[in-house]
């Protein structure tokens, strides 16, 4: 299994030659290549040259205590690709996980020194230098002694030489593997134990979790588990997942933890019982409750822990944005940004935004240095203005309380940019927010560049260079945006949640990974969404211009429609021709105040970005059509034979006009199924 390691580029020497960018513990930098595998049998059994064996260049790490241990092995800041390509090569390749313990032994049987090396045993209590007689691979153990001299240190009482024997003899001499690092004999030897130990080690405390074995027992453990766990952990090393979702998956993981040695308890106890008695079988109720809710946390862990489903169905951000109010003297401040302030910026500043009505009462004016400030410094009606500069932030603009962030000159010429990789560049929750003339920039972040948790937000004027999504809308929010550019979006420039409404005008939406999503207002639940386009450019997308998303069980639905039988379609004729009759002048309604607007432009051209806007008008409106007849189905079905004018009569407020669609990959628009 381990034969050619270093061919492979396991835990050979290439894969702990640092790359640039790490940090911390590192491997040497001027070592020379190895030319032998791990397990090489060429001379492997005889030859103890210690310049031969991976792991010997490690870097050594002198602990900062009062007490001088001796140096350790620098094995903490692994890369994601040594790890994995360990795990997958040459520890557990295709086990199950049942098998997980008995792959690991066989692995360390073969890297790892027996006997006659030191380590530093660490706990949360004290640290305690001992050397190792003997492993147990089997059960992941050491056999150890206190090595000489005496060296420990406490952060409670000292631990006295004796008090240590004694906790030694409790745990008859032997220690979990995890906990030891290995100390650096300057022999050389030594550099692929404190490997195997690391991996040991940052695999039952980051990758195994307690119930894996009662999982279904696969071989394909590995994929199942590892790989979306280590991902998920080293995303989170380099702040590449929001703040919000790791609290969420940490709390979800100790819940699960939690339940699940409650459940076993439980299950010890029903085991030990052999009586039919009452309290037993509330036991057994108790038990299955505990069961499904462990059922319920692992699948949340699973789709926080799949990166393709992390951010779609896992992770739904709310915000907790605290609105601050109207000032307790009444007072709005007007809050001007500039790196540096000169007397002809202030002077422009006065005369056209600062005094430009004189008999207006006094106004208080706050200087900033950076435009986060300034966000953080707001109340109730403040103005932000913006002067020409590039600003470099880290963090997020938390906009609760209705105010104005404008630039003070062109776009370009006033930039924001962050450099915060975990969460969203602007939140708005305010109930009138007015954000123009400023370019926002985004860089490797996971979250969208503007977010509309609820209120009003307008953005005019503006550039946003994105890097992840775009703007989000969420349900119940209110988007208008126009005379802006938007671009570089790896998902959607713009992502549209049922229930809101979003007003797009003339504007250019271009190089995404989709212009426009509307995401799924089938829902019995959701409201459908509100939105006019007029007059945008939407071009050089990598798929659809707007794509809606919907479930497929809307083809099933109008499949189960045309499988009735004739004598029920006669009965439905029967008892509802006055409602459907009602219903189809509904439609030629709706229909009509959808696309009256577009008549005088689609009779003048019938040109590609035209259709563009027709077939957008038409699939929304079919949508929300079949989302009426669902619900009138339900109505049906429950005994109700006549629906509220409420009900049957929702709209959904269209207006698609002079959009140019061009050079999107897959077309103008498309449906996505799930």
């Amino acid at each position: 299994m381990a034969d050619g390691l270093l061919g492979a580029g396991g835990l050979g020497s290439q894969a702990m030659v640092p790359q640039p960018e790490r940090t911390g513990w590192a491997v040497e930098e001027e070592t020379q290549p190895l030319e032998k595998g791990l397990f090489q049998e060429e001379d492997s059994c005889s030859d103890c040259s210690s310049h031969d064996k991976p792991g010997t260049n490690l870097q050594s790490f002198v602990p900062e205590e009062k007490t001088h241990f001796p140096e350790i092995f620098q094995t903490s800041q692994l890369l994601f690709y040594e790890r994995f390509r360990a795990y997958q090569d040459y520890i557990l390749a295709d086990c199950k996980a049942s098998e997980v313990r008995e792959f690991t032994a066989e692995f360390l049987e073969k890297v790892l020194e027996p006997s006659g090396w030191r380590a530093v045993w660490r706990t949360n209590v004290f640290k305690v230098l001992v050397e190792v007689t003997d492993v147990d691979f089997a059960a992941l153990k050491a056999a150890v002694r206190l090595a000489e001299p005496y060296l420990c240190e406490s952060q409670v009482s000292a631990f006295t030489l004796g008090c240590m024997h004694e906790l030694l003899e409790l745990k008859e001499h032997r220690l979990p593997l995890q906990e030891l690092w290995v100390v650096n004999d300057d022999s050389g030897e030594l550099g692929q134990t404190a490997l195997a130990v690391e991996h040991v080690r940052f695999f039952y405390q980051n990758i195994w979790r307690s119930w894996d074995e009662e999982e279904e027992d696969e071989y394909d453990y590995f994929v199942r588990c590892v790989e979306p766990r280590l991902r998920l952990h080293y995303d989170i090393l380099e702040d590449r997942v929001p703040s919000g979702l790791i609290v969420d998956y940490r709390n979800l993981l100790s819940q699960c933890e939690e339940s699940y040695r409650k459940f076993l308890n439980l299950r010890s106890s029903l085991s030990n019982c052999n009586s039919d008695s009452e309290q037993e079988n509330i036991s057994m109720v108790e038990g299955l409750k505990l069961y499904s809710e462990i059922e319920q946390l692992k699948q949340k862990l699973k789709l926080i822990e799949n990166p393709l489903l992390r951010y779609v169905f896992g992770y739904q951000k709310n915000s907790n944005i605290q609105a601050k109010g109207v000032r307790p003297n009444g007072q709005k401040v007007t809050h001007v940004v500039s790196s540096t302030m000169t007397t002809g910026l202030l002077r422009s500043l006065l005369r056209d935004r600062l005094c430009q009505e004189p008999c207006k009462e006094e106004t208080e004016i706050q200087f900033h240095s950076d435009p986060l400030s300034a966000i953080n410094a707001c109340y109730e009606g403040d103005t932000v203005i913006v002067c020409p500069g590039h600003y470099m932030v880290h963090g997020t603009f938390a906009i609760a309380d209705s105010i104005e962030l404008e630039g003070y000159g062109l776009p370009d010429d006033i930039v924001i940019e962050n450099r915060g990789k975990g969460d969203t560049f602007v939140e708005c929750t305010g109930a009138d927010i007015k954000i123009s003339s400023i370019k926002f920039i985004q860089h490797d972040a996971v979250e969208g560049i503007l977010i509309v948790h609820h209120g009003k937000t307008t953005l005019e004027n503006c550039v946003l260079q994105c890097e992840t999504t775009g703007v989000t809308v969420r349900t119940s929010a209110e988007f208008l945006m126009k005379n802006s550019d938007l671009y570089g979006a790896k998902g959607a420039g713009i992502e549209i949640y049922p229930g809101s409404k979003c007003t797009l005008s003339d504007n250019g939406i271009h190089h995404c990974k989709e212009g426009i999503l509307i995401k799924d207002f089938l829902d019995e639940h959701y409201d459908i969404p509100r939105i006019s386009m007029v007059n945008n450019v939407i071009h050089n997308n990598e798929g659809y211009g707007v794509v809606l998303v919907k479930p497929t069980i809307f083809s099933d639905l109008q499949e189960n429609v045309q499988d009735e039988t004739e004598e029920n379609r006669a009965l439905k004729i029967q008892t509802s021709e006055e409602a459907d009759a009602a219903e189809r002048v509904d439609l030629e309604e709706l229909i009509q105040c959808a696309t009256g607007r577009m008549e005088l432009y689609a009779r003048s051209s019938l040109s590609e970005q035209v259709e563009g806007n027709c077939e957008i008008v038409n699939e929304l409106v079919a949508a929300s059509t079949q989302k009426g007849q669902m619900k009138k189905k339900r109505l049906s079905e429950l005994g109700i034979t006549q629906a509220g004018d409420n009900l049957m009569s929702q709209e959904v407020f269209v207006s698609i006009v002079g959009n140019q669609f061009k050079w999107n990959g897959k077309g103008s628009f498309g449906t996505f199924l799930f």
